[in-house]
């Protein structure tokens, strides 16, 4: 992970976000300090947290350590759960209680003082400057939620141009009902990518394009796409999420990778990148996968270099 980093920031990237899923995943505050101290410009964010197998408490401790290592470029990243709940066997975060975590959250954050169930809380080593929270979102309600609340939006919808302006709307919708703009919100497009000269770089993404096509999303899937995401759910299994090899990677078909992902050749994806510029979207964050013969830096390098 340091390797990568440091790849990244060499190769010209503003931002990393780092997975939290502890059960499959090393551990990401680890990874995100060890990053921090070999990195000296890029932001670090997790990609995401969540406040369930994180307590706000633990999560505001932690960035307020982070924020230490490397003043101004932390970012929480934060969703209801994902995998990391899942694996546990427990269910995403319920959006009345996700709200109420991240105003606690800021609290922390800030230094200030918490009431729990259980009495007062607060972190004796707050942040010394503000650090955005950064939502994810896929579903019509988060993506409202995050217009109200969120300094930033992970939006996790595919990169179809009507996909992209359907989660805009809902964003958009959310910041009216708080007296904002949607010129206020940083839209972050969550994207698997895969990069590659010689082979097929769509096989290399098809694991993650099954996960997004089965989260809730602000628009209705068409009759085909509808019937691989019955296929999807017949197959998905949590301890092999965003595992290239998995079985439900093997349900996904081509055209749909185009849908929900930028994996080819450089200039295929480069295509894909002006057009996703104007959509309104601030920044592209990939995934990176790796096409046979290839690696996860190869792909970080390619997608870089498509981008300029």
């Amino acid at each position: 992970m340091i390797r990568l980093a440091k790849v990244s920031e060499e190769a010209g990237y503003s931002h990393i976000w780092v997975g939290d899923s502890h059960l499959i995943w090393r551990e990401a505050y680890v990874n995100m300090a060890a990053m921090a101290l070999n990195t000296t410009k890029v932001k670090l964010g997790t990609g995401v947290t969540n406040p369930l197998t994180r307590h706000p408490s633990v999560v505001g401790s932690a960035y307020a350590t982070l924020e230490e290592y490397a003043p101004g470029r932390m970012i929480v990243g934060i969703g209801l759960g994902d995998s990391s709940v899942e694996t546990m066997g427990m269910k995403p975060a319920k959006l009345s209680y996700f709200e109420t975590t991240i105003g606690q959250l800021r609290d922390l954050l800030d230094g200030k003082e918490v009431q729990l169930e259980t009495g007062k809380i607060h972190v004796l080593h707050p942040c010394q400057r503000k650090v955005p929270i950064y939502i994810a979102a896929s579903g019509p309600k988060m993506l409202e939620l995050c217009g109200r609340i969120a300094d930033g939006v992970i939006v996790l919808v595919g990169v179809a141009d009507e996909y992209i302006e359907h989660a805009k709307e809902k964003v958009a919708a959310g910041a009216k009902l708080a007296g904002r703009k949607l010129t206020d919100i940083q839209l972050v497009l969550w994207v698997p990518c895969a990069v590659s000269e010689n082979t097929s770089a769509k096989d290399a993404v098809k694991a993650h394009v099954a996960r997004v096509v089965a989260h809730p999303l602000p628009y209705v899937l068409d009759p085909n796409e509808q019937k691989v995401l019955a296929d999807i759910r017949k197959t998905y299994d949590y301890y092999h999420h965003m595992d290239q090899q998995a079985n439900h990677a093997e349900v996904i078909p081509d055209w749909l990778v185009d849908k929900f992902a930028i994996a080819g050749t450089a200039d295929e994806c480069r295509r894909q990148i002006e057009r996703i510029k104007k959509t309104g979207i601030q920044q592209i964050a990939i995934i990176p996968y790796s096409p046979p013969g290839g690696s996860r830096e190869d792909t970080i390098r390619g997608f870089a270099k498509a981008m300029n």
